[in-house]
């Protein structure tokens, strides 16, 4: 398969690549490093990326940011962050992306534990991982052309304990690899509209 991997340079891409580069042939997408540059945050960014790539099996993300903070110091400025990058992108990303993706495609986004799990300066991250997840399940029964959806739900990841382990008292983190698997469970799979939980 081709697959259009955005957000490849990060922690999570990098396993998501290794764990499908080794079969697949890996477009990798991000906004300052890869095969093609991509800022979710502007649709006409996602329209250059993708006319570039032209056609491909699978679209991926591992990419989106959001604002960790109490929310009595949420502000308009501070919600945009996650809704217009991690939310809006990966929504944009998707109904651009359909008329790139053969017959029988894929879509795999980035969702996250806090949408069922808050924490303590969470509320941005746990809005939009839910918001995701109810797009995915809706978007997934009105996809043309048997194109899939799901996204990934990981706990913090190993590798990112240093910069969130404070956020994250008494959660389990899980090593970047088996979120990889689950990129891999939804792309070569038959499943369509999952919250693949990685926790």
């Amino acid at each position: 398969m081709k697959i259009l991997l955005v957000g490849a340079s990060g922690t999570l891409g990098m396993a998501v690549r290794k764990e499908l580069g080794n079969r697949h042939e890996i477009i990798a997408a991000g906004r300052s490093s890869g095969d093609v540059r991509v800022d979710l945050t502007d649709e006409s960014s996602i329209k250059a990326m993708l006319d570039k790539i032209g056609t491909v099996d699978a679209i991926a993300s591992t990419a989106g940011h959001v604002t960790f903070a109490p929310l009595a110091k949420l502000d308009a400025a501070a919600f945009a962050v996650g809704l217009n990058d991690k939310l809006m992108g990966q929504v944009n990303l998707v109904q651009q992306g359909v008329a790139h993706l053969v017959d029988g495609g894929s879509f795999t986004l980035i969702g996250g534990i806090l949408s069922e799990h808050p924490i303590i300066a969470g509320v941005s991250a746990s809005m939009v991982n839910a918001a995701l997840e109810g797009f995915v399940r809706a978007a997934a029964i009105e996809l043309p052309r048997g194109v899939r959806i799901n996204v990934v739900s990981p706990t913090v990841l190993v590798e990112s304990m240093d910069q969130y382990g404070p956020f994250f008292r008494g959660f389990e983190p899980a090593p970047a690899f088996r979120v990889g698997l689950a990129y891999s469970r939804s792309i070569e799979g038959a499943g369509t509209g999952q919250v693949l939980k990685v926790y």
